[in-house]
């Protein structure tokens, strides 16, 4: 599939027929590499100068925004693919493939009624996507709201010894807690594990002996318990902080535990629970916003075109795909179709600064814009 594509429209002094064979001849002939198709606009309403030069003013940044929300939600649609580990999938618009549905593009009536208004539509199109652009936030803020959520408590679990939750590293059996005797918890520096093994039998008066057992190491901290009488425990804190060992305050609890496990447990439902919805949700509103992109440049062709050609409506609409390497040789062959006399108008025009109509294509003496897929 191409990622890049060009929809031109070329004036057409008596019928199309004549100006569409001959652009296909040339493009075969000089760029065979370039796909080439029609894109059909149906006889839109006109309405006055004015009104065409107004619409014609907010059509580009118009454009801007909605490819802007269409290429969000495509990044959207890669993250949770990526996250999920599903193949990416081909994009559709109504079941149809988004280069399809360009290539082939049919003007949808029953929505877009050719007898309204062109900036009815246009701002009925931006409203529509501006809705879906609210909603992507909404939805995107509430899954990355349990991601986050996920994140910390996964942070906690997976950092060193000084800082990480100690609750799933210690089992009950591992914590004495009675009227006189208490169960520390110390982080020792793995290089001080001797140290420590030889010196807290006699930090204090009142430890356990031979009471400490290593639990669990790190990359940086081993994790030791130690036992003594409950009364000494505070001055044991004050003696090993002396000595360069830390004693992480804990107290086991088994409600707590699972409290905590159920917690982890819904929060990962949850998060794939969103993710999945979210990613349902990308695809349909994708399809939804690629559709009205696609009416919108029909929009923007057809003014453009009343403005540059004039009236009545006699104009040949086409959609390219040329490959970097035929980028000259595709313009030139517009070009030529444009007429000598007309081209070079242009090419000064645009020399002195002259500007036309669609940003874009002031350079050529054609309209022209480009649409990019990604």
């Amino acid at each position: 599939m191409a990622t890049r594509y060009w929809v031109v429209s070329l004036t057409v002094p008596n019928s199309a027929a004549p100006v569409w064979s001959r652009l296909q001849e040339s493009i075969s002939k000089n760029a065979f590499d370039t796909p080439l198709y029609r894109f059909n606009i149906p006889n839109l309403r006109v309405g006055t100068l004015d009104s065409l030069l107004a619409i014609s003013d907010d059509l580009f940044k118009s454009n801007a925004f909605i490819e802007g929300v269409s290429h969000k939600i495509r990044r959207q649609i890669e993250e949770l693919e990526r996250v999920s580990g599903v193949v990416s999938s081909s994009l559709t618009v109504d079941g149809v493939p988004v280069d399809s549905y360009l290539t082939r593009f049919v003007w949808d009536e029953a929505k877009y009624p050719t007898m309204s208004p062109l900036k009815e539509i246009v701002d009925g199109i931006h409203v529509q996507v501006a809705k879906i652009e609210d909603d992507l936030k909404v939805r995107v803020s509430e899954y990355n709201n349990v991601r986050s959520q996920l994140n910390a408590i996964n942070r906690k679990q997976s950092g060193s010894l000084a800082v990480r939750d100690l609750s799933n590293l210690v089992k009950p059996e591992d914590i004495i807690t009675s009227e006189h005797l208490t169960t520390l918890l110390a982080i020792i520096p793995k290089y001080s594990q001797k140290d420590w093994l030889s010196s807290y039998e006699t930090l204090t008066s009142y430890v356990v002996p031979r009471s400490s057992k290593k639990l669990y190491e790190d990359n940086e901290y081993a994790l030791y318990t130690v036992t003594m009488f409950s009364r000494d425990a505070d001055n044991f804190r004050t003696k090993a902080r002396e000595r360069g060992f830390q004693i992480r305050d804990f107290e086991y609890n088994s409600e707590t535990q699972e409290s905590r496990k159920q917690e982890l447990e819904k929060l990962m439902q949850d998060q794939d629970t969103l993710r999945s919805s979210l990613l349902q949700w990308c695809y349909a509103s994708y399809g939804e916003v690629f559709s009205s992109w696609m009416h919108f440049c029909a929009v923007r062709v057809f003014a453009e075109s009343i403005l540059r050609y004039g009236l009545p409506p006699s104009f040949l609409s086409v959609v390219l795909a040329p490959s970097l390497k035929s980028e000259k040789k595709v313009r030139s062959i517009i070009e030529e179709l444009c007429g000598s006399a007309n081209s070079a108008y242009w090419k000064a025009e645009d020399e002195g600064g002259a500007g036309g109509f669609g940003g874009e294509g002031d350079a050529y003496p054609y309209v022209s814009f480009t649409i990019n897929l990604v």
